[in-house]
């Protein structure tokens, strides 16, 4: 059997996108997808598919998925346990890291070893340079099977706990999430104001292209758990919310999300917060204690 070889279960863009990538650079790459029909383009380029999902796995070592979520795993691996035992799945499903702590002991117990990837990128960049995925999980099966992830994006291995590279994929979601949204309600109040959407990309450009410096002070506050208001006050920051709240419903746009920014906001000032810099308001976001 090639070294360079390995099973992909799934053929969904990602994992269309991960196959090709694959055999782009030489491997050996057995498939396996519930709809086969997805298969025959790979097939053509060289892809073996297999049958059925035991003989997916019994055809390599490294198992690699790319599926919907987690519930999909057990669904098409729980009928099959039984054939796991030596195989190293790398995981390159989206969930949450809980889910991908309970998948890491549901592998081991089936005498397997799961690696946690999430994905830092869309499909049409898989194998590019400017790529990036995020592992945890065991370092030894990481670093054995680290060549061939690698093929499909720069690998940046986190740690052992199997939750770590989910947690750090959906807070890099958190923050695409919220900012594309909020670039969104930005263009609603524009539009609202006549304002075409592409008139307000160069400002929103400026304004993203600021955010490193705060990240960095910020992030110092957060660790320390020290709020100056040297710099910034949290009560001017509660009226400046309270402001673009205003104008938004003012422009007759949707308010939900300047609603829900200025409830945190007022949160802080009713726990005291008022003179400290606005990075306190992580005391009422993060975890409470007990």
């Amino acid at each position: 059997m090639s070294k360079k070889s390995l099973t992909l279960i799934g053929l969904g863009p990602m994992g269309q996108a991960m196959v090709n990538t694959y055999l782009d650079n030489g491997y050996d790459v057995t498939v396996w997808n519930r709809t086969a029909s997805k298969a025959e383009p790979l097939v053509a380029r060289g892809a073996v598919l297999a049958p059925t999902v035991e003989e997916a796995l019994a055809a390599n070592e490294l198992i690699v998925l790319s599926l919907t979520d987690y519930d999909a795993v057990y669904a098409i691996l729980e009928p099959v346990a039984d054939h796991l035992s030596g195989k190293v799945i790398a995981n390159l499903t989206s969930d949450t890291p809980e889910k991908a702590r309970e998948a890491f002991k549901w592998a081991a117990k089936h005498g397997a070893q799961h690696i946690t990837g999430g994905v830092q990128v869309p499909p049409p960049l898989i194998g590019k340079p400017e790529s990036s995925t995020y592992y945890s999980g065991p370092k030894d099966a990481f670093d054995t099977h680290e060549e061939a992830l690698k093929v499909l994006t720069n690998a940046d291995y986190r740690g052992e706990d199997a939750g770590l590279a989910a947690m750090y994929y959906q807070a890099q979601m958190t923050i695409f999430w919220t900012s594309m949204l909020s670039f969104y309600q930005a263009l609603a109040l524009a539009q609202a104001n006549g304002v075409a959407a592409k008139d307000m990309v160069p400002y929103a450009e400026m304004q993203f292209a600021m955010m490193p410096h705060f990240l960095g002070l910020y992030a110092q506050h957060v660790d320390s758990a020290s709020y100056p208001g040297d710099v910034d006050r949290l009560a001017m920051g509660a009226a400046s919310i309270d402001h673009v709240t205003h104008t938004h419903a003012d422009a007759g746009v949707n308010t939900t999300l300047m609603e829900a920014v200025s409830k945190i906001f007022h949160a802080g000032m009713d726990k005291g917060f008022a003179e400290n810099s606005f990075s306190s308001l992580i005391e009422i976001l993060k975890k409470q204690a007990g």
